[in-house]
């Protein structure tokens, strides 16, 4: 029986295990989930994720959900090659603290977009907010822009990058919405070159969400 992977399509989170599984190359069966038609909600959803959020996994029966907790879980249980977390342990914990930096600090100012353009009408966007956020973003990604050294942002290509390129995707998405904003602006050349890296892996092309196509 193959991984079962509950996913939504454009959420960076569910993007990220969907990275990491054709990266791995571990086989899965993928069920997307209708956000509008309350999928995520259901009786038989809930009892794997009573978050009622993506992504999930069953493996073999075990349900897991947090998409960082998710790629721990795949690393740790499909070894080998190609890892989602380097072998050596300063380089293993570079690349976690990366994650988490990702999640805690650009996700946060980006979830405000996402309130505040994707899930509100044109009329009703607070300029306000939008401006914090945006202003928070640009602080972001010149942290990270000083921070890449390498073609990885970890060193070698890790989950660090299957983390932070799908939130600056959805970022620059959001950016179309409000072209005001000059979201794209916000990228400097070594994050542009990075993300240019990320776009040439097979696995990102096939993983790019299919409403975005």
């Amino acid at each position: 029986m193959s991984l079962t992977f509950y996913y939504g399509s454009g959420s960076p989170y569910a993007w990220r295990v969907w990275l990491a599984l054709e990266h791995k190359r571990i086989p899965y069966e993928m069920k997307v989930l209708s956000f509008s038609a309350g999928e995520h909600k259901t009786p038989e959803y809930l009892a794997i994720n009573p978050r009622h959020r993506v992504p999930a996994i069953v493996d073999e029966g075990f349900a897991l959900y947090e998409s960082a907790a998710i790629l721990e879980y795949l690393d740790d249980q499909y070894g080998g090659e190609p890892r989602l977390f380097p072998g050596d342990a300063r380089k293993r914990a570079l690349a976690r603290r990366m994650v988490r930096e990702a999640d805690q600090y650009f996700a946060e100012a980006l979830e405000v977009l996402v309130d505040n353009i994707l899930f509100t009408p044109p009329e009703q966007w607070a300029e306000a907010p939008i401006a914090k956020a945006r202003a928070a973003l640009n602080r972001e990604l010149a942290s990270w822009e000083k921070l890449i050294a390498a073609d990885w942002l970890a060193g070698e290509l890790s989950a660090a990058d299957f983390t932070l390129y799908p939130q600056i995707a959805l970022m620059l998405r959001i950016g179309t919405k409000k072209p005001d904003l000059n979201l794209r602006g916000l990228i400097g050349p070594k994050i542009a070159a990075w993300m240019a890296r990320m776009e040439a892996l097979p696995c990102l092309k096939k993983t790019w969400p299919p409403h975005w196509s």
